[in-house]
């Protein structure tokens, strides 16, 4: 847990996001902390600091870190001055498409939170999502699927996937078996709120994905709602069909780059991996 020794030195749990060169010698550094939130910082002398901060600069590794505030300058970015390396997730680092799945989350992490806000929540969430991973005890598309709902729902964007958002009819009640997901409204749409022509003309196969949305079934949009809310100690109770996977892949990974209005180099290469496997 964090300390605080004084007005200008903090040290906190940390969960690396990003690191970026800055000149030959050092490093700009983006944390997720337990405490403090997202926090940039720079790692003075990171590339030849061996005592400081060896094993400890990897991407989506958990260390504990201790900064400090610039004395002279208070709006320069805070250094900083020491890690110990806490969790590296080798077995994660050891194969391609679950490093691949891990810097997805942390671009996702990386471009939605804003700098400084505590979000313990979501600090939480991302480790027990790297820690699942490390383990191999759940397929990793299971679990990228629990992160993101969870993470829209910690980040006040949840989508609504349990009624029409046209006529109010629950999930249960409505008789027809797909529902369009609308990435602008974030909500689900009966077939019937579409009409039969649009439903034919609109649909891209029973996966397809357009920039406004997509179809899912109400299988898997009922497994992505239990998910959404079940404690993370039930998660390997989760059973989804690789239908259900490929369905919730969809919709989230289209749904998420489409609300925050950006694309994910991360993404593009987790899903190439995916296609070559």
């Amino acid at each position: 847990m964090a300390s605080d020794n004084n007005m200008d030195d903090f040290s906190t749990d940390a969960i690396l996001l990003r690191k970026i060169e800055y000149g030959d010698h050092d490093l700009i550094i983006t944390f997720l902390t337990r405490d403090k939130g997202k926090i940039s910082v720079m790692a003075k002398n990171a590339k030849k600091s061996v005592r400081r901060f060896s094993g400890a600069m990897d991407l989506f590794s958990v260390n504990h870190i201790q900064c400090a505030f610039p004395k002279k300058n208070r709006t320069a970015m805070i250094n900083l001055c020491q890690t110990v390396l806490e969790n590296g997730f080798s077995h994660i680092r050891y194969d391609v498409v679950n490093t691949a799945y891990a810097s997805y989350w942390m671009e996702i992490v990386t471009q939605w939170l804003e700098e400084g806000k505590a979000q313990p929540d979501i600090f939480e969430l991302l480790f027990t999502a790297l820690e699942m991973v490390d383990d191999g005890f759940i397929r990793t598309e299971v679990i990228s699927l629990l992160f993101q709902i969870r993470f829209m729902r910690l980040s006040g964007f949840s989508p609504g996937l349990d009624q029409c958002d046209a006529c109010r009819t629950n999930l249960e009640d409505v008789h027809l078996t797909r529902f369009w997901f609308d990435f602008k409204a974030g909500r689900i749409v009966c077939p019937e709120c579409r009409g039969s022509e649009r439903f034919a003309r609109e649909s891209a196969g029973p996966f397809g994905g357009s920039a406004r949305g997509c179809w899912v079934s109400k299988g898997t949009l009922k497994q992505l709602s239990w998910i959404n809310t079940v404690e993370m100690s039930r998660a390997d109770r989760i059973k989804f069909s690789p239908v259900a996977i490929r369905e919730g892949e969809t919709l989230l990974e289209s749904f998420i780059p489409f609300y925050i209005g950006r694309h994910f180099n991360s993404l593009k290469f987790l899903q190439k991996m995916r296609s070559e496997i």
